[in-house]
């Protein structure tokens, strides 16, 4: 924003109050004046450190936790099907080598999903909410790192926030250091922006790759029983699985939960049981593996092939029978199954298959709801397929457009060797991203101690980076097919924040100042009509150009306005009571009003019940704590002497009810405007480049985004919520 625009800011500012009781006095009538961020708004939101957080019994918490087995853990479980034939790809050169890499396997698992997932990232969830993008939000919530100026002070008074304020402390001394430098730097917004976008974009990927490398891998095993399958039957009829995998998504992941989790239960005990059985048959001593001098002893004989060995042994992240038998190792887990358990096997891990990709869909249709609340990916339909829990969501047109690169993918590879690669790839890229992200959180949020930091960047990183040059080893043989996908959503969405971000720039720069609006207001020629009107936009400061461009083409004006702010928060909830920002347009008389709705990024939008009815009681509520507060600031003072103390107290009461007079004549203007009908207005903008802009802004505008525009469905989650037969679009053309 320009000195001049913060200055004009700060000019309009001036009309919205917010009060507290000063220090030592206990009379509410002696009130402070204070300024907010708002234009003209009414003040600061209240809350409680704890408020709006729900207290969940243990019975809901393990019908979440059972439900997670099917939905979250399933991709854990399914690694032995394809871990070891991705580790070995050229067979085993020496015995030993089984020990070397069991051991690794063993301190892969206990060291990145162990403590450094569990013990360490998911304290730094977004209030349950996780991944790259809940951690970039993390951040922007505690650093002015957003590319969009639409950050308020107000904000911070939302429970969710737990904004730290800066002390004394060395810790605390660096982090404001570090976090100015954060903040003045445009490349290092940009960077973590990009972070982002290339983190979600990953697990996107990984949302393709993994239910075919798990279906693919569980559908082989049937060569075991039936040899004469060839490879192209049992590619077609992994794709005839993941079709009636991805139809199955509408259902919801409640659903999808519930029937999976038994079957993932059974699996695991499956599994457990079925190792048990082959170290006891065929070797007790492979329990030697949890000395790490096997690794050493691994990497000493096989040197280079040990390193690049490494992209298969991170797919454990997510055996006793070969140390007789190192020529089983293409098809080690069904191998070591005991003849008359094959087939409930095979089925129980066609089964798994399928729910290990569950895992990443649902994670798909997550952190693109989080990008779509933040401005970061094109408009789609998001599904909340349960009324009982939040953020359990369904996106039908990613779900399609998921099902036919999963068919892709599985009828161009066939097989799983180059798919392990591409899954390697997707997995090491989305730890190391996380794991930048997660040190900022440390330095910025957590204030963690330098030895701390160090000695995490050193250890986890380290060992991160070492499985990021195995995987980009293998970039040829499948390991480019995420980047590939990467590539292409990266840019998608890029595009559409690009874009995003400037319209909200055009939309602060030609926002209706103050004094044209009560030049509009006090037009003769606008007739004022019965009803109650609403604009929207998303922009926070000031009026939107929309209302310039409805007054140009309809000269009437309803006789109650309200300007309606949709504000995407960098938390994932915002508790309903804390929703709705108003402030009133001076001088009452008007009867035009500003609103800020705030929502978070998994917040439903229609979770509080018709928008037009809370607005409406919500705006009630404002009008008369605004009236109480504007007589407490004229009636400010000392307490009366005690020997009038009877005549003020009688002044108080005619005083009241004049209050109360008025609130309920303002109050009845607002219900008869609702009566009288309302209409929401909301922006129908065609975006064209500016001109005189370069080739690379004309590209990106009006063919990229217009493109997408065009053949994308635009659908806004707002829609839903307003009745269609009082809606009415006012075109507008942005030229960026």
């Amino acid at each position: 924003m320009s000195g001049d625009e913060e200055k004009d800011h700060t000019e309009e500012s001036l009309h919205g109050v917010a009060y507290e009781a000063p220090k030592g006095k206990k009379n509410s009538r002696n009130l402070l004046r204070r300024y907010d961020s708002l234009d003209m708004e009414s003040g600061m939101v209240s809350g409680h450190q704890l408020h709006g957080r729900k207290v969940l019994n243990w019975s809901i918490v393990l019908q979440l936790a059972f439900q997670s087995i099917g939905v979250v853990y399933g991709d854990l479980g399914t690694s032995p099907l394809y871990v070891l034939p991705g580790t070995f790809q050229n067979g085993v050169k020496h015995v030993d080598d089984i020990l070397g890499v069991v051991s690794l396997i063993l301190y892969t698992i206990t060291l990145i999903p162990l403590i450094n997932y569990v013990f360490i990232i998911l304290r730094a969830t977004d209030r349950g909410d996780g991944g790259t993008f809940a951690l970039y939000s993390l951040i922007c919530r505690y650093a002015k790192v957003g590319l969009i100026p639409n950050q308020q002070a107000e904000d911070s008074n939302v429970s969710n926030f737990n904004l730290v304020l800066p002390g004394n402390d060395i810790r605390e001394r660096r982090a404001e250091a570090f976090k100015s430098k954060l903040e003045n730097s445009q490349f290092a917004k940009v960077s973590l922006l990009l972070a982002a976008l290339l983190g979600t974009s990953l697990v996107i990927g990984d949302g393709i790759i993994t239910p075919c490398i798990s279906v693919l891998s569980a559908v082989g095993g049937i060569k075991e029983a039936a040899s004469t399958l060839t490879d192209d039957k049992i590619m077609w009829i992994s794709t005839a699985i993941l079709v009636c995998l991805f139809t199955f998504q509408r259902l919801g992941t409640a659903i999808v939960g519930y029937t999976f989790a038994p079957v993932m239960c059974v699996w695991y005990i499956l599994i457990g049981a079925i190792g048990f059985y082959n170290i006891v048959k065929f070797d007790p001593m492979v329990i030697k593996a949890i000395n790490p001098w096997y690794i050493i002893d691994y990497f000493r004989r096989n040197k280079k092939d040990a390193w690049i060995s490494l992209g298969g042994t991170v797919l454990s992240i997510t055996a006793a029978i070969l140390r007789h038998h190192p020529e089983y190792v293409k098809d080690a887990f069904y191998k070591s199954i005991p003849g008359p358990l094959y087939w409930p096997m095979f089925v129980v891990a066609v089964l798994a298959a399928i729910i290990a990709s569950q895992a990443l869909i649902s994670g798909a249709f997550s952190v693109i709801q989080q990008s779509l609340a933040l401005g970061c990916f094109p408009r789609v339909k998001v599904v909340h397929t349960s009324a009982k829990y939040e953020g359990q969501v369904f996106i039908p047109e990613i779900n399609y457009l998921l099902m036919l690169a999963c068919v892709g993918v599985t009828l161009g590879f066939k097989t799983t060797e180059k798919m392990g690669n591409a899954y390697g790839m997707a997995v090491v890229f989305v730890m190391t991203l996380t794991s930048i992200l997660l040190v900022l959180v440390m330095i910025i949020i957590w204030k963690s101690s330098l030895f701390f930091i160090i000695s995490y960047v050193l250890i986890i990183g380290s060992v991160e980076l070492i499985y990021l040059s195995a995987v980009m080893y293998k970039f040829d043989q499948g390991g480019y097919l995420p980047l590939a996908f990467s590539a292409i959503l990266i840019t998608i969405m890029y595009v559409w924040n690009n874009v995003y971000r400037r319209k909200y720039y055009y939309e602060l720069e030609n926002k209706v100042s103050h004094q044209r609006l009560m030049e509009i207001a006090a037009d003769t020629s606008l007739c004022r009509i019965p009803g109650l009107a609403m604009f929207y936009s998303e922009l926070v400061h000031g009026v939107p150009p929309i209302f310039k461009q409805y007054v140009a083409n309809v000269p009437a004006l309803h006789s109650v306005i309200v300007f309606v702010s949709m504000k995407s928060l960098p938390i994932s909830k915002v508790p309903s009571e804390e929703r709705f920002i108003f402030r009133r347009v001076e001088p009452k008389e008007l009867n035009i009003f500003r609103c800020v709705a705030r929502y978070g990024y998994t917040d439903v939008h229609d979770m509080d019940g018709p928008l037009e009815l809370v607005l409406v009681e919500n705006l009630k509520g404002f009008i008369r704590g605004d009236y109480r507060s504007s007589q407490t600031i004229t009636n400010g003072g000392e307490s009366p002497e005690a020997g009038i103390e009877s005549l003020a107290e009688y002044k108080d009461t005619i005083q009241e009810e004049k209050i109360e007079e008025s609130i309920e004549g303002e109050i009845e203007i607002v219900e008869k405007a609702w009566r009288a009908g309302v209409v929401h207005l909301i922006g129908e903008s065609e975006v064209v480049a500016a001109e005189g802009a370069g080739i690379g802004t004309r590209v990106m505008i009006n063919y990229a985004y217009n493109f997408m525009k065009r053949n994308l469905r635009h659908y806004d989650k707002l829609y839903d919520r307003i009745p269609h037969r009082s809606m009415l679009k006012v075109g507008m053309t942005y030229e960026l």
